[in-house]
């Protein structure tokens, strides 16, 4: 006895009987207020960041390309030319490759000009019609290319020379707003052009933004496919309701299927290794023969291998039953309690839903986040430098190249042929260009922390509602009529502040492994192993770090819902009132997990499986209306169909989580603060009760509580 109460006094004092406890506190009061300002405060400064991006930023200048004078193609005074065309498409890739250029907006040292149609077919000035005019050759002819304003009756020899039209054109589709040539033109097509340059340049440009055909045909799939996808994730979303529905009808076969299954795997593995043991031995195959080797599939070969492996499996076999003989009245009770959450969730159902709220929210949060770091990024005036292709020719020997240029004011004739004006970048000069990073980094910020709170805030709530499940002592007449409305109300109107407290210092443990993250992939290219043993040792504590806040801050908030209290007290209370159970809680976590584990592959597999016939043909006979389309890629809806699974699979699974957690600690506070007498009977289920051999004296149907 003294041990127990030394053991009670280290993790606390027991809940003592309150006879004005009904469930989770109506009268209550705002936590963490000082918190709730500073998270309010930081909302405000994230609106004013997102209004300071809006105010500076043009996301124009990633949607739309620019020509050579700084103009964007498809809007303003070139809606009628939405594509961009480049006049000499081998200086993209002659100069830069394909990755960078597309970092740089496609931005090309060549003349650009926004073209209504991409061209249709090869072409090239030919050496007669040098001496004609831009009219004759080009206007006359549909061939609008280009620069604007270049006069009608210039010859053809001059605007080549200040490339002020193009020498060639190159049959093209639009891809991201360019033009982008053919693959499989020839020589022949364009007379006096070599065909490895053509090879090289196209093939080279090609390889990289092929995506065009591949994104055309992953549209066609989804627009075939589409209604098919909704109607298996449909399908996933009726199997998780009913695997959680009918977990209080087989959640107790459910356990021993899965715990024999554990338990035939591990003997199983014992059988082969002891096979493959005994044929090694045989053989005389020993570790002694092989020594030491980098190559570790040749340890394959050795009979210690398959002898340390055999010990192994052997030991975690007999520690499972051992736990399975000497836990199996702590697993009973988890399976009651297991069988009692669904039950909860069968009385309210529109928890099941709440995940949808959750969904909308984060989407809310990751698209205003998008939004402002994309009006961020772009926020700047575009630059332009002087640009020469070649300066050693005559007349550019006293150009002076990449100096500052207006592209509106550039001459048409100029001492040095090719000489243009062309997009360098974007200015970094202004009070939001100069603080970019910090305005990211706040953004960033903002994201980590908007999205802890929201996913705190459904935790909160759902503990909410399922707490008033389990404290109703008549169930379900006890049972408020919108416990989750309820709920949400209660949550918003007085825990904010501390909702955002546990998502702040979840946040910042976040921050900090992004940070070793940045640091470790910086320093990949070391050799230095102590610094990559720190490294990973740093890595592995932030995990483990992560991992722990989120355990207390889940059932801090599940306290908060019940008692009102502070992120703190509730923290604290929640942590010692586990230490003091914390065998069952560590069944109990293992026997769900493994539930929840065994449910989303049934839910996944099962509808994957299903969708992986359906998509492939391989079911047949089902009827013209049920025929399967005809796909590009039908790998493509399977895998859509497999995350989608996944996700409404974790939604609802979450949601049950949830309750057993809640439920979990109403049972242990509820063994503390009542003893079963008829002053103070207990509110647990009579399966719970049976279990732990207890029972109230008056039965509750019958039960006057006092007033």
């Amino acid at each position: 006895m003294g041990g127990k109460q030394e053991e009670d006094e280290v993790y606390g004092k027991p809940a003592k009987y309150d006879p004005s406890f009904r469930g989770p506190i109506k009268n209550r009061s705002c936590t963490d207020v000082i918190c709730c300002v500073l998270f309010l405060l930081f909302i405000l400064g994230y609106i004013v960041v997102g209004i300071v991006a809006w105010v500076y930023g043009d996301p124009r200048q990633v949607l739309y390309p620019r020509n050579s004078t700084g103009a964007y193609c498809g809007i303003g005074e070139n809606k009628d030319k939405p594509y961009l065309l480049y006049f000499n498409i081998f200086s993209c890739i002659l100069t830069t490759n394909i990755i960078t250029a597309i970092q740089n907006g496609l931005q090309c040292p060549t003349p650009q000009v926004c073209v209504s149609s991409c061209p249709e077919a090869a072409w090239a000035v030919q050496n007669d019609q040098y001496l004609l005019t831009v009219g004759e050759v080009f206007y006359t002819q549909n061939r609008n290319f280009c620069l604007p304003g270049v006069p009608w009756d210039m010859q053809v020899l001059e605007s080549l020379q200040q490339e002020l039209c193009p020498s060639f054109l190159l049959p093209s589709t639009p891809a991201l707003g360019r033009c982008i040539p053919w693959t499989n033109l020839t020589s022949s097509d364009l007379p006096g052009i070599d065909n490895t340059s053509i090879s090289q340049a196209i093939n080279g440009l090609l390889d990289s933004l092929n995506a065009r055909d591949i994104s055309v045909k992953i549209f066609e799939d989804f627009a075939q496919s589409w209604y098919w996808i909704l109607i298996a994730l449909g399908i996933a979303l009726v199997l998780s309701l009913l695997f959680i529905l009918l977990l209080r009808l087989v959640a107790g076969p459910l356990v021993l299927v899965l715990i024999l299954g554990v338990l035939g795997v591990l003997a199983y593995g014992i059988y082969h290794c002891w096979e493959e043991y005994r044929l090694l031995r045989d053989k005389g195959a020993s570790i002694s023969q092989l020594g030491f080797t980098t190559n570790l599939s040749a340890y394959k070969s050795v009979q210690e291998t398959w002898l340390a492996a055999l010990i192994v499996l052997a030991v975690l076999e007999g520690i499972l039953l051992l736990m399975l003989i000497f836990l199996r009245q702590r697993i009973r009770i988890a399976i009651a309690l297991l069988e009692e959450a669904s039950k909860a969730v069968g009385q309210m159902m529109s928890t099941m839903f709440y995940p949808l709220v959750t969904f909308v929210l984060l989407l809310i949060c990751i698209a205003y986040w998008a939004m402002t770091a994309l009006y961020l990024a772009t926020s700047g005036q575009p630059q332009y430098i002087f640009w020469a292709s070649n300066t050693s020719w005559p007349g550019c020997e006293d150009v002076s190249v990449n100096t500052s240029c207006d592209p509106m004011a550039q001459p048409l004739n100029s001492s040095c042929p090719g000489l243009m004006c062309v997009f360098q970048g974007y200015s970094s000069t202004g009070l939001a260009q100069r603080s970019l990073f910090n305005l990211q980094i706040y953004g960033v910020l903002g994201l980590f922390w908007t999205l802890n709170w929201v996913l705190a805030l459904g935790q909160c709530v759902l503990a909410g509602a399922f707490a008033s499940f389990y404290w109703a002592f008549h169930k379900p007449r006890d049972i408020p009529t919108f416990p989750l409305s309820s709920a949400f109300i209660r949550t918003l109107r007085y825990h904010t502040g501390s909702l955002a407290f546990g998502s702040l210092i979840l946040t910042l443990v976040q921050i900090a492994r992004i940070i070793l993250e940045y640091i470790d992939h910086k320093l990949r290219g070391a050799q230095n192993p102590i610094i990559r043993c720190i490294m990973c040792c740093f890595k592995c504590c932030l995990w483990c770090l992560e991992k722990f806040i989120k355990f207390l801050n889940r059932n801090a908030y599940i306290m908060i819902a019940i008692y009102g209290k502070n992120f703190c007290v509730s923290a604290k209370n929640a942590f010692m009132l586990l230490m003091r159970n914390i065998v069952r809680v560590v069944v109990l976590d293992k026997v769900t997990d493994l539930l929840l584990f065994f449910g989303k592959l049934l839910v996944v597999g099962g509808v994957g499986v299903l969708s992986f016939f359906f998509f492939s043909g391989r079911i047949k006979g089902l009827g013209k209306d049920f025929e399967s389309p005809h796909l590009n890629y039908y790998w493509l809806p399977i895998m859509t169909t497999i995350l989608g699974a996944y996700v409404i699979a974790s939604g609802f699974f979450s949601v049950f989580g949830m309750c057993v957690d809640t439920l979990f600690l109403c049972f242990l506070e509820d063994l503390e603060r009542n003893d079963g007498s008829l002053d103070r009977p207990y509110y647990m289920s009579k399966a719970l009760l049976k279990i732990l051999g207890k029972k109230n004296e008056a039965p509750p149907a019958g039960k006057k509580r006092k007033k």
